[in-house]
């Protein structure tokens, strides 16, 4: 009798471990702990581990899930893109094996979808990209309402809602259709709350959660200052998670800080066993050409020779060509503009613009590019003393005119300045509403900050709403999405 209870008692474990389920153990935690920072190898070992030892667990396919995105989103690899395509459904089929009563299952598949819709976009896939984030949000939403205290399905949820509501005028019919809704303030406050919290469940993803937070309070609620702040006062590692190292200086070039940029960049930790990517080389090289630096083409060449893939490969070719357009090699500054239009694709609105200014014979005004260099990089006294002693009358075209006064609105407002900042500003909305450059529309943009800065409502929305009534113009995209952040920004105060 005791020797068939203890048969019986075997035989009920081994179904039991035979089951498929969802086991974050402690070996999980540590593989995706390295995935996050940019170890994938060493993640991908501590997987291979689990699989021999636990080979019903279905964490381990999340987690591959993880690395193949993030040499994706990093590298754009097309054989890697082609077995992405097979396996990624193949991980759906298996995670649909997993037991319903774990919220683990839909909030795996959800990341899954968010993973192959990033990808897709990545590729220039865009239609499909929006149904895979369609089903990422609706997944998520399923499994709050399912498991209400599953806190780790907020991140995706949140970074969702935040990017929904930013979607720009020209693209609400493909929300409308999508069936999905988004709300910048709400998906805000769920990804602070969630980074806030002290729940154990919340621990495990909270640099995830940082990372979508910082990204789209920079982008999305145009706080750069406090982004920037906040990276250095929580001690953000910079130095040995490179997902962090990552953000801080691509947003330090974008907030006009690029030494700090190249810093970060040059400090982070250079062991093998990070992700390898010519990204670096690509942002450095920014850094570099944002103080008209000679050495700048060896990156943004290196860039280009090693980068599989298309995104901002068509505005690496640009700057390289402003580049050699500056130092006076007008031979090579011309061969790169010839390859614009024969690599990478036209997806994000700086490769758009790099292809357009590609068609043109014409080349910058040498004096206006230094200064634009200079002011996108930081180098704001540099760049104004450039300008010294120049007024609107000193160049020939509108389109100068236009860009000369925007720069010196650009550098006077960067320095603080906005009240000299303002005539220069509305200057240039004024004369250059109608045309296709964006300077007018951008001068719009800046003057509802400033307003906005200055807690003056109503022209801070007078402004914005201005900002989004210019038509066909250069960045209509990127920048009617900031002008409408800043009437949500303003409609939250009423």
């Amino acid at each position: 009798m005791r020797l068939l209870f203890i048969t019986g008692t075997v035989l009920l474990c081994s179904a039991a471990t035979g089951q498929y389920h969802f086991d974050f153990n402690q070996n999980c935690e540590e593989a995706y702990r390295r995935i996050i920072i940019l170890q994938p190898e060493s993640g991908r070992s501590l997987i291979k581990e689990e699989k021999l030892r636990n080979p019903q667990n279905l964490v381990p396919v999340l987690l591959e899930s993880y690395i193949d995105f993030f040499y994706l989103f990093f590298n754009e690899d097309p054989e890697l893109y082609s077995n992405f395509k097979k396996v990624q459904p193949e991980r759906q089929t298996l995670i649909d094996k997993g037991p319903d009563s774990s919220p683990y299952k839909l909030f795996a598949k959800s990341i899954l979808h968010l993973h192959w819709a990033s990808v897709q976009m990545k590729f220039g896939n865009n239609w499909d990209a929006g149904w895979n984030f369609r089903r990422a949000y609706i997944l998520n939403r399923e499994n709050i309402k399912k498991f209400p205290d599953f806190l780790p399905s907020v991140v995706p949820m949140g970074a969702l809602e935040i990017a929904i509501g930013a979607v720009p005028d020209g693209y609400k019919w493909v929300v409308g259709l999508l069936g999905v809704k988004g709300d910048i303030f709400s998906g805000m406050q769920k990804l602070e709350s969630f980074i806030a919290s002290h729940h154990k469940d919340a621990e495990l993803f909270r640099n995830e959660a940082i990372f979508y937070f910082l990204y789209l309070k920079f982008y999305i609620q145009n706080d750069k200052q406090g982004v920037l702040n906040y990276i250095r006062n929580h001690k953000l590692d910079l130095i040995n998670n490179h997902l962090f190292a990552y953000l801080a200086a691509n947003l330090s070039i974008n907030a006009q800080q690029s030494a700090q940029a190249g810093v970060i960049i040059r400090n982070r930790n250079r062991s093998s066993e990070y992700l390898q990517t010519p990204v670096w080389d690509l942002e450095y090289g920014y850094v570099r050409l944002y103080h008209l630096q000679p050495d700048a083409a060896v990156y943004l060449e290196r860039f280009i020779n090693n980068f599989k893939g298309n995104f901002y490969l068509k505005d690496a070719l640009q700057k390289l060509s402003w580049h050699y357009y500056l130092q006076g090699d007008l031979q090579k500054a011309r061969e790169y503009r010839k390859m614009i239009g024969e690599k990478g694709m036209a997806i994000t609105e700086a490769d758009k613009q790099a292809l357009k200014d590609a068609s043109s014979d014409k080349w910058p005004n040498k004096l206006l590019l230094q200064v634009r260099l200079l002011n996108d990089g930081g180098y704001l006294r540099e760049a104004l003393g450039r300008l010294h002693g120049k007024s609107v009358h000193d160049f020939e075209t509108i389109e100068e005119k236009l860009e000369f006064s925007y720069r010196v609105g650009r550098i006077y407002d960067d320095l603080g300045r906005g009240k000299d900042a303002i005539q220069y500003y509305e200057y240039v909305a004024s004369l250059g509403e109608n045309r296709k450059e964006y300077y007018a529309a951008r001068a719009a943009l800046q003057l509802g900050y400033i307003f906005e800065l200055q807690k003056d409502k109503d022209k801070a929305r007078y402004w914005f709403q201005r900002c989004l009534a210019m038509k066909n113009h250069d960045y209509k995209n990127s920048i009617d999405a900031r002008a409408r952040a800043g009437l949500a920004r303003l409609e939250a105060l009423n």
